[in-house]
This record gives C-alpha cells, structure tokens and sequence, in this order.
C-alpha cells in the first residue's frame, strides 16, 4: 500500500491504481481481487458462485416486480426502493425448500414473504391511513377487495402539511416471474378533503381478466394533493405518497 506525500490529492481510479482518503491521508492501492476466470471454475469458489446465481435471480425479479407496478409508483417510490425490495426478494428465494442451493428460485408460494413492503419508506401507509381495512382475495373469480369503515379523515388520516385533500387507491396484480407477464387492475376513491369528519365507507373491488395461475399482490395506496382555484396539484412531487404490498396470495 502506498501513501502520498506530495501536495496532490487523487480520489478515484487510475489504471490499476486506486486512489482513496482515509483519516491517515490520502492512500493508494494495487486492483486485486479474484480472476473471474478462476471464480468461474475454481471448486473452492462453489458456495460464491451459488450466492452470485442466487443474488442475480433476486436481483431480476425485484425489478421485474416495479415493472409490474411501474404505473403506480411513478409518483410514489423512493429512490432507494430497488435497494430495499432486493434484500427482500433474496429471502423469498431462499425460502425455496425444493431446489438444491444455487438453484434456488422464486417460489410461488414463498413470495408472500414480501406482505407489507412499502414502495415509499418515507411514507408508510400503515401509519399514514389509521383506519382498520379488510382485504380479501378470491382466485377462482380473479377478485381482490379492500373494504375501509367509515371514517374521519381529520382523524385517521396522517396528512403531511400542506396537503387539502387526498385519494386513496386499491391495485391487485398477478405476477408470473418466470415467464414474466402480469396483469394489473386498479380502483380509485374519489378526491377527499384531509380535514372531512364523515367520510363514507370505501369499497375498492378489482378483478382480473385472464385465469390467476400466478402470485396475487394485493395494494393499498394513497396520495396527497394541494387544491389551489380548484385544481388539485399532486404535493411535493409525491413525497408523502404511500403504497403498500397489504395482501399476497401465493399457490
């Protein structure tokens, strides 16, 4: 390891030298590391290469998933959504109990281990809507409802400041990871004032058009506007938005 005593200070790389700070000055190092070659076939490398083919799965399918849900999470996922969803994903394949270690993939049956990830960590809708919902999933109709009581938004509703009003939104998807194709249908409420003490119970119902033979996510969201000369205008480019994995169904 070398150590820079000039006046010149580098960060980065240069060729195979790498340049970097630490507390005791600038430093700089050699690149090392595994030949891939060697990684690729060396049997002392059995267990990186399982972790890197398993890694690689969770990595495709938590973004084939934001896909799926691309259309609702436009204005709603923060920027570190892929960053937590994968972690996620890499439990659900290794949850799978029938392929041997490597091979292990996402299992129907295993994807509700995603049940109550939050595309917005900023934004939970579980402390946002403080209301006791009911879901239900039915997978011979192709059906998936949520049902809200009646409720006081002044109350209930966790409104950040400088939001008038609000819409709260049910989605229900089936995702089929391997062959990656998937179906989504939505429901919205109606804009509702934050500070209505009466707002009527809720009934979000979604169905499918084609046979659900694949994981069925069931979502919650909702989204705070600023009415200004009656125009709603979404608050804070969706910072405050929330949506939730509420419900899954596996096989």
């Amino acid at each position: 390891m070398a150590r820079q005593e000039g006046i010149i200070k580098l960060n980065g790389r240069i060729g195979d030298l790498t340049f970097y700070k630490t507390r005791n000055g600038y430093l700089a190092r050699e690149k090392g590391g595994v030949d891939a070659s060697r990684i690729a076939s060396d049997p002392r490398y059995q267990r990186t290469r399982e972790n890197m083919a398993e890694f690689g799965r969770a990595t495709k399918a938590s973004k084939f998933l934001r896909i799926a849900f691309k259309a609702l999470t436009s204005q709603i996922a923060d920027k570190n959504v892929s960053n937590r969803l994968m972690p996620r994903m890499l439990k659900v394949i290794q949850a799978d109990s029938i392929n041997e270690r490597g091979l292990r993939m996402v299992l129907d049956a295993e994807t509700e281990l995603l049940t109550g990830f939050e595309f917005n960590a900023n934004a939970n809708v579980g402390t946002t809507v403080n209301v006791q919902y009911i879901t239900a999933i039915d997978r011979a109709a192709g059906v998936a409802t949520v049902n809200l009581p009646a409720f006081s938004a002044r109350d209930m509703i966790n409104s950040p400041q400088g939001s008038t009003h609000f819409k709260l939104s049910a989605a229900f998807a089936s995702v089929n990871f391997e062959n990656e194709v998937f179906e989504l249908s939505t429901s919205e409420s109606a804009v509702l004032d934050v500070k209505e003490i009466a707002i009527p119970a809720i009934a979000f119902s979604c169905q499918l058009q084609q046979p659900a033979t694949s994981p069925l996510f069931l979502l919650l969201g909702i989204n705070f506007y600023q009415r200004v000369n009656n125009f709603d205008y979404p608050l804070s480019n969706g910072a405050f938005n929330g949506l939730s994995l509420v419900q899954i169904q596996g096989l």
